[in-house]
Order: C-alpha cells, then structure tokens, then sequence
C-alpha cells in the first residue's frame, strides 16, 4: 500500500468569538500517495477550513496535521513555508496568474522560493506547460488565453515543483461547462501519471467523476467513499 502524503488525525479547528465558531470538528482521514480525492460539502460545511489545514496555511487547535509524515503544529512558520513551497501545490478557483507575465513566466514563478536557477526554472516550465497541454501557447500572456488555458495554466505551475500533493480549491468554478470537464480529464490524467491531488468543491457532480469522495457537513466527515 502507498504511504501517506497527507494524514489528520482528530483534527479540529474552532475561532474565538461568542459563541466559539467550531469550524472542524475532529476530522480524521488520510489521502495516499497517487490517489485522487474530491472534497465535497455545501458552503459552511467546514470544507474551506480543512483545505486551509491540509495545506499547511492554519493550524488546528486540537488533533494533528502532517504533510508527508511532518506534524505542521511542530513546525516554525518559516519552515511551514518551506513546506508549502516544496511538497504542497496550489490550483485556485480564481488562477491567481500575473497579468503582464507569459504562462511560462508564470509558471516558472512557481520554483521562484525553490532556490532553482532560472535556466532550470523555464526549461521546468517548459515541461510543465507541455504536461498539461499548452506548450504552444507558452509566449501568451493570461489576457490571451481561454479560461481553461489560464486554469491548465495554473495546474502547471502547481506541478512545476514536483509536489508531494495538489490541492486544487473549485477548479472549474470559473469555467464555462466544457472547460471544466476538459480540467476534470486532465486531472483524471495527471492521476494516472502518477500525480496525488485533492478537489475540493461544492460540486457533487465533480466530485462523483472522483475515484474517491470525502463529504464535510457541519464541520465533519459524514461519508468517504473510496474505490472498491
């Protein structure tokens, strides 16, 4: 069996205030090297938090967190930000790509705190961009692109680093329909490549297209649907 890259254990997270807000209640589940894993819960479900834990940005109040067998309550913050930036890959709803930046420049930004010199770093861009598709439109700035090239654009440059996992928030969320079932393909084929990823959504459709689907509701997991 694969070892895990992501583990919470009785995880929980609850914010000051009066009443305290229990956002996650003692979530336990593990994710595996090379599966592929949809996250699914209405809005207020917990969901955004626990993506929040899972990608080292909070830290939970109570339970433990580790990314590759690293407990992230134990770590310092610049060694937290060194974990993000070598082990973890971020895809967002919103593509968060620079503007006056080509989709390579763009992608190769994502070994900038790698310490990787920058002939390595477009030449890694280069084969990102290539991995997803859209090595023919490396020179075009996000302003040129489709939605969906701006989003493969954003899977290459979460890839770029070789991350242990990809943590991807509504990635189709600003997509028209085929769009997004053209980044639900191309996930589905980064996974059989090898790729460990994590959807989070409120897309229940999305999510059933998962081999595997964890449901948040009112801070926890009610169901957790792995292959047969």
């Amino acid at each position: 069996m694969s070892a895990p890259v992501l583990e919470l254990e009785r995880a929980a997270r609850t914010y000051p205030g009066e009443p305290p807000v229990e956002a996650l209640r003692g979530v336990t589940f593990a994710v595996l090297a090379g599966e592929l894993v949809a996250v699914v819960g209405p809005s207020g479900s917990g969901k955004s938090t626990l993506l929040h834990l899972m990608g080292t940005l909070d830290r939970p109040t109570a339970g433990r967190v580790s990314v590759t067998g690293l407990d992230i309550a134990k770590l310092s913050d610049p060694d937290l930000a060194a974990l993000r930036a070598s082990r973890i890959g971020f895809v967002f709803q919103q593509f968060h790509l620079a503007e006056h930046s080509s989709a390579l420049e763009n992608v190769a930004d994502g070994l900038l705190y790698g310490g990787v010199a920058a002939p390595e770093r477009r030449a890694r861009a280069a084969e990102a961009l290539d991995r997803v598709g859209l090595s023919h439109r490396a020179t075009f700035r996000p302003s040129k692109l489709s939605g969906g090239e701006r989003q493969r654009v954003a899977i290459a440059r979460a890839l770029v680093g070789r991350p242990a996992i990809v943590l991807a928030d509504e990635p189709t969320g600003n997509l028209d329909s085929a769009a997004g079932v053209a980044i639900l393909e191309l996930l589905k084929d980064l996974h059989r490549d090898g790729a460990t990823i994590v959807v989070v959504t409120h897309n229940h459709d999305l999510a059933a297209e998962l081999p595997r689907r964890v449901e948040v509701l009112d801070g926890r997991i009610v169901a957790d649907g792995r292959p047969a």
